[in-house]
């Protein structure tokens, strides 16, 4: 699972400043977002299925999005 927390750039884009791969389970991580929202202007918890440690990465799933977003990994 990862976040993301994205903030403005000068023209008001949402751009991707932080990204972290967490281990933990679904709900601290939406925790762990809604705390990063305060300071950013929009957050993102992304899962993917598969097995990543041997290159196998499903489609992204968002499971909590709140503010502005933009691309992400």
């Amino acid at each position: 699972m990862s976040i993301f927390a994205f903030d403005l750039d000068d023209r008001g884009q949402p751009i991707q400043v932080w990204e972290t791969v967490v281990d933990g389970d679904e709900p601290g991580a939406v925790e762990e977002a809604k705390e990063l929202a305060k300071d950013h202007a929009g957050t993102l918890v992304v899962k993917r299925e598969g097995h990543p440690a041997v290159g196998e990465e499903g489609a992204p799933i968002i499971v909590f999005q709140t503010g502005r977003i933009g691309d992400f990994d």
